[in-house]
């Protein structure tokens, strides 16, 4: 069995560095070949580019821009009316794909309306969010990019985002139809809506995309005190056959090298040293 690659996600790594490309920097030292972007825009792309290319660093994901935050905005994907703000964003987070030679972008869906029932608007905002993805599908297949969609918890992370599990992504995908949109899977998010995260890998891995972890509840590293018994999941990626990245998309505990352990450990015993996985 093949081992399992692992990119560092620098919204949320390596903070002790206060811009993206000296987290890239960081995140090679520190072993990974691979990082995920999280919102790029503040810097230009070709910065981001070049400090990718001297650190050696693939850049593997990174999202749509998230529209007004002051507002609150967190994705425009399923929100009604907005449509032509989710095909400029969409843009933007193309261009910087290409530059960035980054093959996924995850495709936010957005919040419900404030003050909203989401059984209210759920119909109106899947049915805006498949117009969005059938569109995004076509623009993203003429450049060779994979389209994503992440369920994020709405009991502890976000209440009021629109696309919340596994089961709501897949049959959203199904009525889409197209082979370069997939499911990203965020083992945290999984785990508080749903748990069954054996049965979901199984069920799920046709459409899988990609994967991201951290420790339940707490969201820090894989080995610290939680729920999730990550070597076993490990195991069955593995087994499986899993061959795409997984994103570290967790809040470390202290200094992020120091926390680091659990993925020296992985490595030790797979015989790689960092930089290899």
């Amino acid at each position: 069995m093949a081992p399992l690659r692992f990119a560092a996600n620098l919204a949320w790594m390596f903070q002790e560095q206060p811009t993206l490309p000296q987290r890239i920097e960081a995140a090679a030292r520190a072993g990974f070949g691979a990082a995920e972007l999280g919102f790029p825009y503040a810097c230009s792309a070709s910065e981001l580019r070049a400090a990718a290319e001297r650190a050696g660093l693939e850049l593997v994901l990174l999202n749509t821009p998230p529209g007004n935050q002051e507002k609150g905005d967190m994705g425009l994907g399923a929100v009604p009316g907005r449509q032509h703000e989710f095909r400029e964003a969409l843009a933007l987070a193309v261009q910087y794909a290409k530059t960035l030679q980054c093959p996924r972008i995850h495709l936010l869906a957005g919040r419900i309306p404030m003050g909203a029932e989401r059984e209210a608007v759920s119909a109106e905002m899947e049915d805006t969010f498949i117009e969005n993805l059938r569109y995004a599908a076509d623009i993203l297949a003429q450049q060779n990019l994979t389209g994503l969609l992440e369920p994020i918890n709405s009991r502890i992370t976000d209440p009021r985002y629109f696309l919340t599990t596994p089961h709501q992504a897949a049959a959203i995908l199904k009525k889409v139809g197209s082979p370069n949109l997939k499911l990203q899977l965020d083992i945290f998010h999984c785990q508080i809506m749903d748990g069954n995260l054996t049965r979901n890998l199984e069920t799920y891995f046709p459409i899988l995309g990609h994967v991201q972890i951290a420790q339940v509840p707490a969201r820090h590293e894989p080995d610290s005190p939680g729920e999730l018994d990550f070597p076993s999941l490990f195991q069955l990626l593995e087994s499986m056959g899993y061959s795409g990245y997984i994103g570290c998309e967790y809040a470390p505990r202290g200094d992020t090298v120091k926390g680091l352990d659990w993925l020296h450990l992985y490595w030790k015993s797979h015989g790689l040293r960092g930089g290899e996985s």
